[in-house]
């Protein structure tokens, strides 16, 4: 047994676990999984991009209930409380829980599953150690549960964390979410890569900090070694929170730290997190979806963690006819969402938009 098994206490390997109970929810109808069309996008530098196609969501019921025209205020559906037998994976550790893993009700990917703290913690706090540590554990050990011939590592996992009104964030209860790579990945567009595994520019001349130039938009990674402690894995962190704040507040200033990042027990800025066995990376967010006039008065298109991973959806036909011939648009929504890239590197890799 793995160190992240035992760290997670699991009584099967976490994939197993996974996809016997996505098999069964999806058999039942205890999820609602939609097929999504997928494109293969650019930035005008070459990032890969997925552009996905879901209609079916957007008739996807909303998390407080659509029936609030004359009733009294009810309080806000939490799927975290007491999720039903059906959607729930595991407790976490099992023998006194802090976290539950749970099925997306909504999935577009195979497999898509889900951390939440046990009590009800708020989204928008700073993540605690044990949320990062056990959602470390996760990527550690469904890579480790599955190797190629050769004895490598031949899946992956990909976690991500909305937090903040920008971020694209569905639930206030404290989540982060699981994808599997290869269930991403998709044969409608094969040239498309994990976006964190293209961070590997250096953006700070001593601190451990890195980016991918080709991206409109403000980002930065940090390595994840093997073997990190959970005090350094939180560290890094804490390294990429105050990075993104001081470029969002001070651009065009040395990298200011020791910033104060939460105040009254919430995050000051929206962002999002993502993560995978080798690196962690975050996004600052400015708004959670930019109007997109080119597809009608009222079209708009939202993002949310998943943008670290390289991919975007949309609900309708028109945003999807028009942003598959129109690779340029993309460049707009993804600069749109977040703040101007800086870099502090002496070298140069600041990205002049």
């Amino acid at each position: 047994m793995s160190e992240a098994q035992m760290m997670l206490s699991l009584a099967q390997p976490l994939q197993k676990l996974v996809a016997d109970k996505f098999r069964t929810a999806y058999k039942d109808k205890s999820i609602l999984f939609s097929e999504t069309a997928v494109a293969l996008l650019r930035t005008q530098k070459g990032a890969p991009f997925q552009l996905r196609y879901c209609p079916a969501l957007a008739k996807k019921p909303k998390a407080d209930g659509a029936e609030e025209k004359k009733e009294p205020a009810r309080p806000k559906f939490d799927p975290f409380a007491d999720p039903p037998d059906e959607l729930l994976v595991a407790n976490i550790p099992a023998n006194k829980a802090s976290h539950i893993l749970v099925l997306n009700k909504f999935p577009v990917i195979h497999n898509h599953f889900i951390i939440a703290t046990k009590a009800n913690k708020p989204q928008t706090a700073i993540l605690e150690k044990e949320d990062l540590g056990i959602t470390h554990a996760c990527l550690h050990a469904w890579q480790h549960d599955q190797h190629d011939q050769h004895g490598q590592n031949s899946s992956r996992l990909f976690a991500f964390f909305n937090s903040g009104e920008h971020s694209g964030a569905s639930q206030p209860h404290r989540h982060l979410q699981f994808l599997p790579v290869e269930d991403m990945a998709s044969p409608e567009a094969p040239a498309w890569e994990l976006l964190l595994d293209r961070m590997t520019v250096r953006a700070h001349p001593e601190l451990p900090l890195f980016q991918d130039p080709s991206l409109p938009f403000l980002h930065f990674s940090t390595p994840l070694e093997d073997g990190l402690s959970l005090t350094d894995l939180y560290s890094k962190y804490l390294l990429l929170l105050n990075a993104a704040m001081s470029a969002v507040r001070f651009p065009d200033q040395p990298l200011h730290q020791n910033l104060e990042v939460e105040e009254d027990g919430r995050a000051v800025f929206s962002y999002n997190l993502a993560m995978t066995t080798g690196i962690l990376a975050i996004c600052p967010r400015s708004r959670e979806a930019v109007a997109m006039p080119e597809s009608g008065a009222t079209s708009s298109v939202a993002l949310n963690g998943t943008l670290l991973g390289g991919t975007l959806m949309v609900k309708d036909e028109v945003e999807w006819d028009v942003l598959r011939h129109d690779h340029a648009l993309l460049d707009g929504i993804l600069a749109g969402v977040g703040y101007p890239p800086v870099s502090w590197e002496p070298n140069g890799n600041e990205i002049k938009l």
